[in-house]
């Protein structure tokens, strides 16, 4: 599994960025949750940040996320398993698992078809931190497993590929942690951010 080592850049179908002792904000999907239309417009956007001056990028990143937690809080495509609270359940408790182990949790939030995590990934006694590759993915074929035993049911479960960012500040951080919290109101799912059982903080905000 070397490959899944910590490298401070590495790219698979998006640019991912690891710089060690950062908190990131990852998202990670089901698979087929995004319709093709959405996947062409969302590549479309991306194409365009590329060429942009610095100065806008950060705006414009932030801008095509929006766009794409949209598509997947409208659950056009694909299944919504997470919806089963068991299921939830199984990616609850697998996140809250690592928290010490792998990294530092800060926030999460299960959605029906994707979820949100904020975490800091911790040093491996080798003197290494553990990578996102490896913490992702680890977390995601073990809940693959249960959820489709649970399920009764084969073939893939998660998207192989995730959606993350690093957190610059202090601000950023709060200001993402309350969106993960709030997403089950915005995805008008409850009316109030307490109402959503499957999101945590380790902060009051």
């Amino acid at each position: 599994m070397s490959h899944l080592r910590f490298r401070e850049y590495y790219r698979r179908r998006l640019p991912h960025i690891q710089i060690a002792g950062s908190t990131y904000f990852v998202t990670f999907r089901l698979a087929n949750s995004l319709p093709k239309e959405a996947l062409e417009k969302l590549a479309e956007e991306s194409e365009k940040i590329k060429n942009l001056p610095v100065a806008q990028i950060d705006l414009e990143q932030r801008r095509w996320f929006g766009i794409f937690d949209d598509y997947l809080d409208r659950a056009l495509c694909g299944e919504t398993f997470l919806k089963n609270e068991n299921v939830a359940d199984i990616v609850a408790e697998a996140l809250h698992y690592r928290d010490g182990k792998v990294y530092t949790l800060e926030a999460f939030c299960v959605m029906p078809n994707h979820a949100h995590v904020i975490c800091t990934p911790l040093e491996k006694g080798n003197g290494e931190f553990n990578s996102l590759p490896e913490i992702f993915q680890s977390l995601k074929r073990h809940t693959a497993r249960q959820s489709n035993l649970l399920l009764g049911r084969t073939g893939p479960f998660w998207q192989d590929e995730s959606y993350d960012h690093i957190i610059r500040d202090q601000a950023e951080l709060e200001r993402i942690i309350k969106y993960v919290l709030y997403n089950p109101v915005k995805a008008n799912l409850v009316n109030e951010q307490a109402d959503w059982k499957w999101n945590y903080s380790n902060r009051k905000m």
